[in-house]
């Protein structure tokens, strides 16, 4: 049973815990705060007794206990319903929940997947649940501003033709700088090919809620799309959705059993209702809020223009290998003209006016927007972006760290679940070259991972995770994070 047309403006979910949770009921259940009373005082006065009242378990009646559809199953619809899904579903350990259900779904013990290499590390996590194999596909890569793109559609393809036996691919749109990825024709190449297309849209959300906007990937041809609803759209911290398309490749049904397999039997039900209102202010006001937000975000990018030594970088790459579309609502500066790094000019931006923005790297600085963006911040940063620019600038540009082509190559030996799981030694990083990886390592930024469990070590790989550390990136998945030592296989099949 699908949502009845004109119910995007009610929120069930949310409007069921708010009944319960402020009608006065006696709670002899959990959790143990019964609803705020026995909450540590701190916690009370931090929180509010409000929220705290709203805080209630899962098997509520007239919540998600009851007769069909309950709240929730009528709040779970109508996302689908928003997105143009099949099934969605609510996810409360983000959207990395949703990649390590999308691995036992797709991605059983030997079944193969292909995977585009600057994926989110939950992807390699969830093929160490599943026993999953994988292949990898580079994405293309900006070596100028060291920035990782999308896959490009003839790339796809001839991943696929090298490997028929791969039943999905797993690509990234649009990326953290906001590039997006031709959908559409990856789709298409993946379809061809027999494979289903799984598209992490995390940080679109909001995609095809504006004719300014790159359409959902779903509205593209992809079968399944994971989407970050916290990112943007402005769910709480940790919440996010999970979609499949309607007559796409991907069983909805063997999904459903993954997602139960890592979902919590105890899910926070101020998540799941932020995820209910989120969808109702998306759909029902979302072109109208983006419009607002759009506009600012042109503002405020026509003044950092304006900087001496900066550039935003962002419409003009539309075009370029693995770019097909744009996200106005991500502002990156290129600041190499200021001769400072983005990390310094970060740092400025915090000691000066208590300012944090969303990443810094050796070249840019990226802002992310929300779907409400409020104005006057954005408006307010113009100025003190240019007064910090002004006062730190030096001659020159600054330093380029480019990844060499060879980082984005792999030598795969060992399946990713056996050298994970597998006995491993810390050793001293030079002496592991040659070796077999045990730990996924990305340098963040630009976030594309350099090694990953079952690799054999390298030496430009090393050198090149060293040059990230000595510029100020960290090590995403590092069991040290200083790169001192390196995890790697205790194995005869070295």
């Amino acid at each position: 049973m699908s949502a009845r047309p004109g119910e995007q403006p009610t929120a069930p979910y949310l409007e069921a815990v708010v009944s319960y949770g402020f009608r006065g009921s006696t709670r002899f259940h959990v959790p143990g705060h019964k609803g705020g009373e026995g909450a540590d005082p701190g916690l009370r006065s931090a929180l509010g007794d409000r929220a705290l009242a709203l805080d209630v378990s899962q098997d509520i009646e007239g919540i998600d206990v009851g007769a069909a559809p309950t709240p929730y199953e009528r709040a779970e619809r109508l996302a689908a319903a928003a997105y143009g899904a099949d099934r969605t579903w609510f996810l409360t350990n983000g959207a990395t929940q949703g990649n390590h259900a999308l691995c036992l779904a797709l991605a059983g013990p030997h079944a193969h997947v292909l995977i585009q290499r600057n994926s989110h590390a939950s992807v390699i996590d969830g093929l160490v649940l599943s026993g999953g194999m994988a292949s990898f596909l580079p994405p293309e890569y900006d070596a100028e501003l060291g920035m990782a793109h999308g896959v490009a559609p003839e790339a796809l393809a001839a991943a696929l033709a090298r490997s028929p036996e791969v039943g999905a691919a797993f690509i990234v749109s649009p990326t953290y700088y906001g590039m997006a990825a031709d959908v559409r024709s990856c789709a298409q190449a993946a379809h061809a090919a027999g494979a289903a297309l799984i598209v992490d849209n995390a940080w679109g959300s909001h995609f095809g809620f504006h004719p300014a906007l790159p359409p959902s990937p779903l509205r593209e041809g992809a079968d399944a799309v994971l989407a970050s609803t916290h990112k943007i759209v402005g769910s709480l911290t940790q919440s996010a959705m999970l979609h499949v398309a309607r007559d796409g490749i991907v069983d909805p049904d063997a999904v459903a059993r993954a997602v139960r397999v890592v979902r919590s039997t105890s899910p926070s039900s101020l998540l799941l209702a932020s995820l209910d209102s989120a969808r109702r202010q998306l759909a029902v006001h979302g072109e109208a809020l983006l419009e607002r937000t759009l506009a600012a975000s042109a503002r405020a990018r026509a003044a950092i223009e304006a900087v001496p030594g900066c550039t935003v970088v962002g419409e003009k790459m539309v075009g370029r290998p693995g770019v097909a579309g744009w996200d106005p609502l991500r502002i990156v500066v290129d600041v190499r003209g200021t001769g400072c790094t983005g990390y310094e000019v970060a740092a400025a931006l915090r000691a000066a006016y208590d300012i944090y923005v969303e990443l810094a790297t050796h070249a840019t600085l990226v802002l992310v927007l929300g779907l409400g963006q409020p104005v006057e911040p954005l408006e307010r940063f113009a100025h003190d972006f240019a007064e910090t620019v002004r006062r730190i600038s030096r001659p020159g540009r600054g330093p380029v760290i480019a990844r060499p082509p060879v980082a984005l190559e792999h030598q795969t030996v060992v399946p990713i679940r056996e050298a994970f799981l597998g006995a491993g030694e810390p050793i001293p990083v030079r002496e592991a070259i040659g070796r077999i990886s045990c730990e996924s390592i990305a340098g963040y930024p630009p976030g594309v991972p350099a090694l990953l469990p079952g690799e054999r070590v390298t030496g430009e790989v090393v050198d090149y995770l060293r040059a990230l550390t000595a510029a100020g990136a960290r090590l995403h998945g590092a069991s040290d994070p200083s790169f001192t030592t390196l995890r790697v296989l205790v194995s005869s099949r070295q």
